[in-house]
């Protein structure tokens, strides 16, 4: 998805392309990465590095990429901590970033996050305001609907949503799906030439990272 025409036509369909470059290891600043000019603070224990997803829900590229990345989040490479940060390049992104948010503090992410995805881009439901996430979140089996309202208007929700806007600007971030590394660096589809080799870019340099270089 694209900031700045905010239309999903014009981001690149070869961010999902599959070409030769995805064996290649050897990967060029400027060109696969960008390394920030100036480094974002990471919540990583010492002795690991950060690795961020940038995403929204309404992304059909981000739709596309979600069981890839679900695959490989399940088992990164040692010593990588990664996170999923929900964008919001206007203000009306922002209950999205509230629902991955209360997903997260009740510990539903496994749970629903693909659920998500599939009832905005399978189902055709929008979930774009706070009525339609409470609405879809109350039809859940298992999901305590009150509870989760209480935590969807909480300030430890809110408090998340402002450091995720906070964490976009500092990696300057277009489009999704993309990736910050280490508070140092920044990928994505149409830099790496695909998804899956984006995700090679990110394995790179957060052992670059990892081995202090």
């Amino acid at each position: 998805m694209n900031r700045r025409h905010l239309t999903l036509a014009l981001v690149s369909g070869s961010l999902f392309s599959t070409t030769g470059w995805a064996q290649q290891r050897s990967f060029a600043q400027g060109t696969d990465y960008l390394e920030l000019r100036q480094r974002v603070a990471t919540e990583a224990p010492a002795g690991q590095v950060e690795v961020i997803e940038f995403f929204w829900y309404s992304c059909s590229h981000c739709f596309q990429f979600e069981p890839q990345f679900a695959q490989w989040h399940k088992a990164p490479p040692k010593g990588v901590v990664v996170k999923r940060v929900p964008i919001a390049f206007r203000e009306d992104f922002a209950p999205q970033q509230r629902l991955y948010y209360t997903l997260e503090a009740l510990g539903l992410v496994e749970k629903l996050h693909g659920a998500v995805f599939n009832t905005i881009h399978v189902q055709k439901k929008p979930l774009k305001t706070d009525a339609e996430i409470l609405s879809w979140i109350s039809q859940q089996a298992g999901v305590d609907a009150a509870k989760f309202q209480q935590t969807y208007q909480s300030f430890g929700v809110a408090t998340k949503v402002r450091r995720a806007t906070q964490l976009q600007n500092e990696y300057h971030i277009e489009g999704v799906p993309s990736f910050g590394i280490a508070g140092r660096f920044y990928t994505d589809g149409s830099m790496a030439g695909g998804m899956s080799r984006a995700l090679q870019v990110v394995e790179s340099l957060a052992a670059r990272a990892l081995s202090g270089r």
